[in-house]
């Protein structure tokens, strides 16, 4: 579990810079907005699949972190399986601690 990660999730739901659940993260890369996916460890295969291939279809980078949607909601004060960053710097960051977890 990588609490720096859900750390800066939670400075970009602040900065009002995520868009929680999988309908908003989709409508959010269907808009261009979205920079990158995260989704849930425990986050049904269907619905992962669905999101996933949305975000293949739009080019976005979609990223599977360990952290379960209780953790995620615990972070963020909303609990979600599927989280659209859309912010670059943002996205880039959380890349790059998603590859240390």
């Amino acid at each position: 579990m990588n609490d720096k990660m859900l750390h800066l999730m939670g400075i970009a739901r602040r900065a009002g810079r995520l868009s929680l659940g999988s309908d908003a993260a989709v409508e959010s890369m269907r808009k261009g907005r979205a920079r990158l996916v995260v989704i849930a460890g425990d986050l049904s295969p269907r619905t992962a699949g669905g999101v996933e291939l949305a975000a293949r279809e739009e080019g976005v980078a979609a990223v599977r972190t360990k952290a379960t949607m209780d953790e995620i909601g615990m972070a963020l004060g909303k609990r979600a399986g599927v989280i659209a960053v859309n912010d670059a710097g943002f996205a880039k960051k959380l890349i790059a601690l998603c590859a240390d977890e």
